[in-house]
């Protein structure tokens, strides 16, 4: 229940000020939507047993089948990491609730599908930043995705090791 409140407060204050700060007072820059420095918390991407045919260009998750981080480009899906694991993962077995079942940051509609969509002209997503995550996330899940402070680069978790991208 909590965690609903949460996301529910976390949807209505993005409707009013465009802009989200997570474990932080505000957002850094052009942030659409931002995480507290020094963390050891990332993003999890979805993990899908079917690729969308319908993605946009950015949109970023990790396949079930072959176990790799994944971003579509034009419809062309490219590789972020190496074969991983999935073996700890525990995954809804729930039917999905028909609909949009989304939540849309930065307009008020878009035609781009995703559980989370950030539409915006001139704002961007901040990453959690962490120093080292190889180092300092003890135990990341397959599918974390987060910038690295130290080597400057996007750090992906694919259930066995981080990959990072300049």
């Amino acid at each position: 229940m909590k965690k609903i409140i949460v996301i529910t407060i976390l949807f209505y204050t993005g409707l009013i000020s465009a802009q989200i700060a997570v474990e932080k007072a505000q957002v850094d820059g052009d942030g659409l939507l931002d995480f507290a420095p020094n963390t050891t918390k990332g993003i999890l991407l979805p993990i899908v047993e079917t690729l969308p045919t319908d993605a946009v260009a950015g949109t970023i998750l990790m396949d079930k089948n072959d176990k790799v981080v994944k971003m579509n480009t034009e419809s062309t899906w490219i590789p972020l990491s190496d074969p991983g694991s999935v073996a700890d993962v525990a995954f809804n077995t729930n039917a999905e609730i028909p609909g949009a079942n989304r939540i849309i940051m930065g307009s008020a509609t878009t035609p781009a599908p995703g559980v989370l969509v950030l539409e915006s002209s001139n704002k961007a997503l901040i990453l959690p930043k962490i120093a080292a995550p190889h180092i300092n996330v003890k135990n990341p899940y397959p599918g974390m995705m987060c910038y690295d402070t130290v080597s400057k680069t996007m750090a992906v978790f694919d259930g066995l090791k981080w990959s990072y991208w300049k």
